[in-house]
Order: structure tokens, then sequence, then C-alpha cells
């Protein structure tokens, strides 16, 4: 092997290790396949970015003038969801982060009685999609809604917790 062959091999194979460090450095976010659906399907976070941790979060009073502990005091799934993504968005702020940083999301939905005690999927979309996959926020978080008995403030529908990570 000549020293020509030589220094482009060494080249190429140390551009190839800098591209393949910045690249793993980097959150990346994969959506499901020719789906437009606002998650992702999965993320990769690098072991050099901080992960912070936000527990459960459930929805502030929409209706102080409702029945204390009743679902009107609360709202509906959509209003509550706005309301606990609010908080959350403000907890994360208080890190230096922001809804963009969230990798993922575990919402738990009880039944809505005026939905025949199925949860009310599409309220949860309504407010999630005002806040993830939109112009001013693109950034798609991986997301698990699950339909559970009761939470445990009464009046409650949603709860999410939430997963943010920051790269370096």
């Amino acid at each position: 092997m000549n020293t020509n062959t030589f220094t482009a091999l060494t080249f190429g194979a140390l551009m190839s290790l800098t591209l393949n460090a910045a690249h793993a450095d980097s959150i990346q976010r994969v959506s499901p396949p020719g789906s437009t659906f606002p998650i992702s399907q999965l993320v990769t976070v690098p072991a050099s970015a901080q992960l912070t941790f936000v527990s459960g979060t459930l929805p502030d009073v929409a209706d102080p003038k409702a029945p204390k502990g009743s679902i009107q005091a609360y709202g509906n799934t959509e209003t509550q969801t706005l309301s606990v993504l609010n908080k959350l968005r403000t907890a994360l702020q208080s890190q230096g982060l922001d809804l963009g940083d969230i990798v993922q999301l575990r919402v738990f939905l009880v039944g809505d009685p005026d939905k025949g005690g199925t949860l009310d999927f599409a309220g949860l979309q309504a407010a999630y999609t005002k806040f993830f996959a939109t112009a001013e926020q693109p950034n798609k978080p991986t997301r698990t809604a699950l339909q559970v008995v009761a939470l445990p403030l009464p009046g409650a529908l949603v709860e999410i917790e939430a997963v943010a990570a920051k790269a370096p």
C-alpha cells in the first residue's frame, strides 16, 4: 500500500469516527414509517445526555365553582390534558428544559362517564397536538396512553409522567 492510499484511508476512517461521534451525541427521533401521527416510534438518547424524570402530574382546578372533587371542577379530558402539559412545561422550564426536550410520555386516562366510561383519546389528542409536532415545537416524544380505573385526585381524568433529555 502506498503512502497516498494509506493517508486517504486513515483520513476517511477518522472522518467516519468523527461523524459517528457527533451523531452519537445527539438525540435521535424516528417516526413510524409512512406515519404522520404526532409521536415517535423510538427515541435514542446518548449516554452523555442529562435525563430529567418528571413524576405523574395531575390537572389544576378549571372551575372553582364546580363541586370539589368532581370532573366538572377539573374539566373534560382535553381541558385536563392542557392543564397537565402546561404544568409539565413549567416544571421543565424551572430546570432549563422545555416540552421539546421530552423523549417519553406516559399518559394515564380515566374513562370519561360522558363517553360511556371509555377513555377520551380524541380529547387527549386535541390538547397534545397543541404542544407536540407543531411548527413551533416539532419534536415528538414516544408516548403510551393507558386507561386506568382511577387516579389519586378525585375528578381527575388525566395524569402524565415524562422523561426529558438534553444532549450536551
